[in-house]
């Protein structure tokens, strides 16, 4: 299957040119991905959830759930807390499920579960995301969640690091675009994208543990993460 092809895209509305013959990767390193990945490394089940419309209902059906997230910037009236991989990875009550909703990266994940095949990813598992779907997938689209109409430094630089480990692997770029970027972010260090505005706003917002933590969690997990029946999965690189 090494004759596939790899593209990068970004924003939610942008799944629908791949409802068809593609596996999906959904990256929203600040901080949705990052935060769903960590929590189900952890051993806690996940669901990502758009809206607060749907959290709700979702939230009567499971035990005892944890409210996480934010949109726009702020925790949501009646949740837990925040949309924080920092935080999740230090709570021990794993037990617990998780409903995760952010403005823009859990509405990804969630229009990718329509798709042929849905995977999250961030840079603590993006490695292993290449080793998973090498052979598996011929198509492969790498979507970015965007962020108030911006596609992010530090998706820009996930989704290059596995179309280009793809690419490696015999894929072909789709695009030109998907080309430049992973141009640009070859050999990269993770700190490179610190200086975008998603990383600026953590600054701002006191919240520079989640920008330690993410920085300083680089390819550390041997795991791809799929969406079933609405909820994040792991599966280890092995099967």
């Amino acid at each position: 299957m090494r004759e596939g092809t790899a593209v990068i895209d970004c924003f939610p509305e942008s799944v629908r040119r791949y409802r068809e013959g593609y596996a999906v990767v959904s990256i929203d390193v600040i901080r949705a991905t990052t935060t769903a990945v960590t929590a189900v490394a952890r051993g806690r089940r996940c669901f990502p959830v758009p809206s607060i419309e749907m959290a709700v209902p979702l939230a009567a059906r499971l035990d005892h759930p944890l409210l996480v997230g934010e949109l726009g910037g702020n925790m949501p009236y009646g949740f837990d807390m925040n949309n924080s991989p920092a935080e999740i990875d230090h709570r021990d009550d794993i037990m617990r499920p998780m409903i995760l909703l952010s403005s823009s990266g859990t509405q990804l994940i969630h229009n990718a579960t329509d798709c042929d095949a849905a995977y999250v990813a961030c840079l603590r598992n993006y490695a292993a995301t290449v080793a998973h779907l090498v052979d598996r997938h011929k198509h492969v689209a790498i979507i970015g969640a965007g962020t108030r109409g911006e596609f992010r430094e530090e998706d820009q630089m996930c989704c290059a690091w596995i179309a280009e480990g793809l690419i490696h692997a015999g894929y072909k770029a789709e695009d030109e675009k998907t080309v430049e970027i992973v141009r640009r972010w070859s050999g990269a260090p993770p700190d490179a994208c610190a200086k975008g505005n998603s990383a600026e706003y953590l600054r701002k917002s006191g919240q520079v543990r989640d920008l330690d933590f993410i920085l300083g969690h680089v390819n550390d997990l041997d795991s791809a993460f799929m969406m079933k029946h609405g909820e994040v999965t792991r599966i280890p690189i092995s099967e």
